[in-house]
């Protein structure tokens, strides 16, 4: 499927929760692993703000990508943020969304406003 890149430099990106790993098997508790790398996979919830209008969004992020000093409420940056579309059938229930992945997730700033 296609990878959407997304241009956030002009959004601010808040946490709303924090990293945790991403569960690849509900029932049997395994964690989700990059496929390329082997590397475990994280979560966190994050709202995206944009032109005046909101979404809160779960980003996937490897590990290794998850800085310290990451505080819930405070801006945040995602570097190489993408948006994948994707569907699935599950109990006979077509699903579909869009899973975001990012390469990274660090403390981040607002968004400076420009004088007018």
């Amino acid at each position: 499927m296609r990878v959407i890149r997304i241009d956030a430099s002009t959004a601010t990106i808040l946490l709303t929760e924090a990293p945790s790993p991403k569960v690849r098997d509900r029932q049997t508790g395994e964690i989700a692993k990059d496929a390329v790398s082997g590397e475990a996979l994280m979560t966190v919830g994050v709202v995206y703000i944009e032109e005046g209008e909101s979404s809160l969004i779960k980003v996937t992020v490897p590990e290794s990508g998850v800085s310290e000093g990451l505080t819930l409420g405070a801006p945040v940056a995602l570097p190489g943020l993408v948006a994948r579309p994707w569907e699935s059938v599950f109990n006979g229930q077509q699903r579909h969304g869009i899973a975001y992945r990012a390469t990274a997730i660090a403390p981040g700033a607002f968004p400076v406003a420009e004088a007018g």
